[in-house]
C-alpha cells in the first residue's frame, strides 16, 4: 500500500508525520472522504470545494487543489481496488504543544482503504449529546472527531451503525458521519444547514435529484416519520429500519426506494456531478 505525503507517494510502512503535527496534538485539521469505484473518484470537485471551505473556516491556508488531485490520482493508481475509501487529510502542520500554530506550513496526506457496499437498511439511535449550531466548527469537516467516536461507540453497543444528534435547540441535526432525512406525508425533509449539520455532498445531491426539502425539524420527527434514511459518501442513500426502540417495517419504504434508484442512476451517469 502507498499513500501521498510530503509531495509524493510513500510506502505506508515508512510514511511518518511528526508527533508535533497540529492535527495530532490539538485536532487542528480538516478532511474529506471520497468514494472511489475501480479507481475513479466520485464527486471529487464538490469534495475539494468543501475542503477549501473547511480550510477557510478553520483559518488554514487554501489547499493546493492541483496537488490534491494529483495525489488522489496517484494513490488510486498505486492501490487498485473495486471500492475504496479515499481519505484526504489536511492539517495545520508542525506546531507547538498548544493552540497557537507553527509557521512550517500545512501537512497533506492522501490515503485509500478498501471498502464494501453498505446494506440497504440499518439501525440508528439517538444520543443525549448535542451539536452546537453556533460553535466555531459548526458545518466544518474537521479532524476534531472525538465526540463522534464516543457517540458511534454507543450506537455499536446497541446494535446500530449510526448515532443521531439534536442541536442545542432540540432540533434534529445529523449523524456522526451522515445526514438524516425523514419522510412525512410522502415528502422528504432534511434539517437545514442552520441546524449545524455538515453540508454533505450526498445530502446536496439528494436535495437536487430527489426533490427533498430543507425543513427545521424537532427531534421527535423521528417518532412520526413514515420513513427515515441516511446519506453519506459511503452509504449513498441508506434506509433506516429501526430508530431507538421504534421499528420501521418494510424499509426501504417506497419514497426511500425511489430516492435510492434515482441516486444510483444519476451518480452512475456522472462521476463528477
Amino acid at each position: 500500500m502507498k499513500l501521498w505525503l510530503d509531495g509524493g507517494l510513500q510506502d505506508i510502512d515508512a510514511a511518518r508525520v511528526s508527533v508535533f503535527d497540529h492535527g495530532l496534538t490539538v485536532g487542528d485539521g480538516i478532511f474529506e472522504t471520497v468514494k472511489a469505484a475501480d479507481g475513479r473518484p466520485f464527486a471529487l470537485t464538490r469534495h475539494l470545494e468543501r475542503l477549501t471551505r473547511s480550510a477557510r473556516g478553520l483559518g488554514l491556508p487554501d489547499p493546493d487543489l492541483d496537488e490534491v488531485r494529483r495525489a488522489c490520482a496517484a494513490v488510486l493508481e498505486a492501490n487498485p481496488m473495486p471500492l475504496g475509501r479515499l481519505r484526504i487529510t489536511y492539517t495545520g502542520g508542525y506546531g507547538p504543544l498548544g493552540s497557537d500554530r507553527g509557521d512550517r506550513g500545512p501537512t497533506l496526506v492522501v490515503a485509500v482503504a478498501e471498502s464494501t457496499r453498505r446494506p440497504d437498511s440499518t439501525a440508528v439511535i439517538t444520543v443525549p449529546w448535542t451539536r452546537n449550531e453556533r460553535g466555531a466548527l459548526a458545518g466544518l469537516k474537521t479532524t476534531s472527531y472525538a465526540e463522534n467516536v464516543v457517540a458511534l461507540a454507543r450506537a455499536c453497543e446497541q446494535g446500530a451503525s449510526e448515532a443521531l444528534f439534536a442541536n442545542t435547540l432540540g432540533r434534529l441535526c445529523e449523524g456522526t458521519g451522515s445526514n438524516v432525512f425523514v419522510v412525512l406525508d410522502g415528502e422528504i425533509h432534511t434539517p437545514p444547514l442552520a441546524s449545524g449539520c455538515l453540508a454533505g455532498i450526498t445530502r446536496a445531491l439528494t436535495l437536487e435529484w430527489a426533490g427533498a426539502k430543507e425543513t427545521d425539524l424537532p427531534l421527535d420527527a423521528l417518532e412520526r416519520a413514515d420513513e427515515i434514511f441516511l446519506t453519506s459518501t459511503l452509504r449513498d442513500i441508506q434506509a433506516v429500519h429501526r430508530v431507538d426502540g421504534r421499528e420501521l417495517p418494510g424499509a426501504p419504504g417506497p419514497v426511500t426506494a425511489k430516492a435510492m434508484r434515482i441516486f444510483t442512476e444519476r451518480s452512475g451517469d456522472d462521476l463528477d456531478p
